[in-house]
């Protein structure tokens, strides 16, 4: 069991898999620090797997203090806004 929090200095600590429903579940000790509730990425590599915190949502940037600071900016139109669609060629994606 490779952890994030083991790799970045604490020490190692050992756990059992156990069977959770149709699922094989595992008990991260209580020293991990690790919160009840947390979404986990789950992942393998080389070998070892790897779980580490799902980031949370990007925040939104607030633009709205360069408004009129930039020359030559300005807002779109609803005309600009909108694209046509433009054709695709679907079946050349699948071509090996």
């Amino acid at each position: 069991m490779y952890i994030r929090l083991v790799y970045t200095g604490r020490a190692m600590k050992t756990t059992k898999t156990f069977k959770s429903g149709n699922s094989v579940a595992v008990r991260l000790p209580k020293a991990l620090g690790v919160e009840a509730g947390v979404e986990m990425r789950v992942r393998e590599e080389q070998g070892k797997y790897v779980l580490e915190p799902v980031e949370e949502t990007p925040r939104k940037i607030d633009l709205s203090g360069i408004y009129g600071s930039i020359p030559g900016l300005k807002p779109l139109t609803r005309e600009e806004r909108e694209f046509e669609d433009s054709p695709r060629e679907w079946h050349l994606l699948h071509k090996k």
